[in-house]
């Protein structure tokens, strides 16, 4: 009690705040700031985690998450966790009441949601992990549903283990990470799976999610990770890693076969989820190619959202802008279809998970600004 009353202290003196209020604030010119899943929206739910944001076809924002009921326990340690999300068609101003999308019966949960938005089909798949704990304590099985409506409907849960994971690795802990894939100019679309045995593995689809596969080249050391393909091509994965208070960076020239990797001191992470995206490419038309990360900026403890900028393909970052000062952890980004950026991230102890929105003029104080394409963008992300 005495260290949650010291830390309270330290929020209140870091920020300025009176004693009434304990908490950070959201940064001054922040466009839009929502918190959309806590647990006073539903009545017995111990709490919402895991977040995950991108942006539709038709512009919309849908934003998913876990409903964790009995506890805020991962996948093997709660009978109930379910698949919700909101959906935005203002660039995040209002957004639609909660809405289930997967819901087994009591002892089968749905957990880690993440999606690819499949710009040539128009699609979104929605990525969980799923476990009967009755049946099959920790056996982790994965799956996937799609929306061809912007996330308004969902198809049947299909169950893509065999496509994506070994036989030998049925018992293995094993997850999809939570948060996005990515499409790449070519139309694949890729994603990252983690089995805690053996390392990360790419998974993918040459056929807009038709068929799964899986490319067997164990990338070390990484956890939970992303993905995104550099204007040259290439792949790139920015790592989780539970040692050392920093980013791990993995890249491939030959489509996941091999793996080159470094250490990322610059990045410094508690060994949490992060977020990185795409913002614009010099190929799409844009004057500039841009990539973002969002992640909590700290060695130890998760507090201090941070968003940055690469200009050079994550060689080098800028040394970012704070979101939240206070408790933070897993986040997700997206591109709103007026070219402002959104960051969905689970604040203060996962009491709370907030979705804020900026410019990248204000990201940059000014340095820099978004300007539409000088020709029409291609068909790959957003």
């Amino acid at each position: 009690m005495m260290k949650k009353i010291f830390i309270s202290l330290l929020l209140i003196t870091a920020t300025g705040l009176s004693a009434q209020n304990k908490t950070y604030k959201i940064a001054d010119g922040v466009l839009t700031h929502q918190d959309l899943f806590n647990t006073s929206m539903v009545e017995g739910v111990s709490c919402f985690r895991i977040p995950a944001i991108v942006t539709a076809p038709n512009g919309d924002l849908v934003a998913a998450i876990d409903e964790r009921v009995p506890s805020c326990g991962d996948l093997k340690w709660s009978k109930d966790i379910n698949i919700v999300l909101r959906r935005s068609a203002d660039n995040g101003k209002t957004w639609s009441k909660i809405e289930t999308v997967v819901n087994f019966p009591f002892g089968q949960s749905a957990s880690d949601p993440s999606m690819i938005v499949d710009q040539q089909t128009n699609e979104i798949f929605l990525f969980y992990n799923y476990m009967d704990l009755d049946k099959e304590k920790d056996v982790y099985y994965l799956h996937v549903v799609k929306s061809a409506d912007n996330g308004i409907t969902w198809s049947k849960p299909q169950d893509i283990t065999s496509q994506i994971a070994k036989p030998e690795w049925h018992k293995d802990f094993k997850f999809i990470t939570s948060g996005r894939g990515i499409q790449t100019k070519n139309g694949k679309l890729l994603h990252t799976l983690v089995n805690l045995n053996s390392g990360l593995y790419i998974f993918g689809s040459d056929d807009h999610g038709k068929t799964w596969y899986f490319i067997d080249t164990p990338i070390k050391p990484a956890d939970e990770s992303k993905i995104i393909e550099l204007a040259d091509g290439s792949w790139m994965i920015n790592a989780r890693v539970n040692k050392g208070g920093m980013r791990y960076v993995h890249t491939s020239t030959d489509e996941g076969k091999t793996w080159s990797s470094k250490p990322e001191p610059k990045l410094i992470d508690p060994g949490c989820n992060a977020g990185i995206v795409r913002y614009t490419a010099k190929a799409d038309g844009y004057d500039k190619n841009r990539i973002l990360f969002s992640n909590a900026k700290t060695e130890k403890g998760r507090t201090n959202m941070t968003v940055r900028i690469s200009y050079d393909e994550g060689k080098t970052w800028t040394e970012g802008k704070t979101i939240y000062g206070g408790g933070s952890a897993y986040s997700s980004l997206t591109i709103l279809k007026n070219g402002d950026i959104g960051v969905f991230f689970e604040k203060d102890d996962y009491t709370q998970n907030t979705f804020v929105s900026f410019s990248l003029k204000w990201l940059t104080d000014g340095k820099d600004n978004f300007k539409k394409p000088s020709k029409k963008r291609k068909s790959t992300k957003k």
